[in-house]
């Protein structure tokens, strides 16, 4: 594993081990590894499953290091679930897209506030982030501004990454490189 590969995988671990202390972490391939107790999902619902390590690869592929987060509720609101993992040593929810920008946005809320869920109680960590495999053809510059609109009165710290299935290419903007473009269209 080259140096740069053991840093990241060592910080992912770190807040892992952190958010999930009396956790095991199970190598499943090449930088990812998986939360003992979310291996049920595996065989519980595997299309999910699939479907989640696909999204990671396009990442991990590309040098990044996945930690999958055990399945947990955010408190006070029914079914609804904290983020996927950690990457990189950031908190991350990842998502698919197949909709409009209406989709884009909604699904770009509810993993923000995935993401933003397990920053309670965490010292030391105020960032977490969003990756959206998107599916539909919309333009780089009205995902962009979607997302820039949906920051807007948001403080947080972190990252959105999008990867634009139809071209193959991937994107990462920090929240505040996105919050400036609206500022610029004033």
């Amino acid at each position: 594993m080259p140096t740069e590969q053991r840093r990241l995988k060592e910080k992912s671990l770190a807040l892992a081990s952190a958010l999930f202390p009396f956790e095991q972490w199970i190598p499943m391939e090449a930088n990812i590894w998986v939360a003992k107790s979310r291996l049920v999902e595996e065989y519980r619902e595997p299309e999910k499953w699939e479907r989640e390590i696909s999204q990671v690869r396009i990442l991990t592929n590309r040098g990044s290091v996945a930690f999958f987060l055990p399945e947990l509720e955010i408190k006070g609101e029914r079914g609804k679930r904290c983020a996927d993992l950690v990457l990189d040593g950031e908190i991350l929810e990842i998502k698919t897209v197949t909709g409009s920008r209406v989709t884009l946005g909604g699904e770009f809320r509810l993993a923000y506030k995935q993401g933003a869920s397990l920053l309670t109680g965490i010292a030391g960590t105020k960032v977490h982030s969003v990756f959206i495999r998107l599916k539909t053809d919309l333009p780089l510059m009205s995902v962009m501004s979607k997302i820039a609109g949906e920051l807007k009165s948001r403080s947080d710290h972190g990252r959105f990454i999008c990867y634009f299935e139809k071209t193959g290419e991937l994107y990462s903007w920090s929240y505040e490189e996105l919050r400036a473009i609206i500022g610029k269209n004033k």
